[in-house]
């Protein structure tokens, strides 16, 4: 593997469903705009398609990456020297720490349509961030590539 590849790289898209919903509401704003005539019908229908289709892409566009000594979590970057444990949970535990166990001093990049996440804690005793909280689809694999960093620094 070349030094400057990624061990772990994850785009948390959006679900398919929600694409969907995006051409619903470009019917809904057609249908509101259908008493002013066909031209603005279209209107809706490609205007309310595009702005919602945007709004879920960007909301689906957060990536998690393990590149360089440092995990990368939508816009925070961590060195891996500053993390300590990775804790993999399964979709029980992932809903436990997102509400009733969460800390409000915690990072947390969640994504409520992805059941499995990985909790790392923080280790760096300057940060008063208990713990980062990331949405993943394989907490496993991040996991390795977190100790694999760690390793490797």
């Amino acid at each position: 593997m070349q030094p400057s590849a990624s061990p772990y790289e994850e785009r948390l898209t959006a679900p398919r469903s929600w694409w969907f919903v995006c051409l619903l509401v470009g019917v809904s704003m057609a249908l509101i705009l259908l008493p002013f005539g066909t031209l603005p019908l279209l209107g809706g229908l490609v205007g309310g398609t595009a702005v919602s289709a945007v709004v879920a892409s960007s909301y689906g566009s957060a990536r998690i990456r393990v590149v360089g000594g440092a995990l990368i979590a939508g816009e925070a970057r961590i060195p891996v020297s500053a993390l300590g444990e990775a804790h993999v949970l399964d979709p029980e535990e992932a809903r436990a720490w997102r509400s009733f166990r969460a800390d409000a001093r915690a990072h947390m990049l969640l994504r409520a349509y992805i059941p499995t996440a990985l909790r790392v804690d923080i280790t760096d005793p300057a940060d008063p961030t208990p713990y980062v909280y990331l949405s993943t689809r394989d907490p496993e694999r991040l996991a390795a590539a977190l100790e694999s960093a760690r390793t490797n620094a």
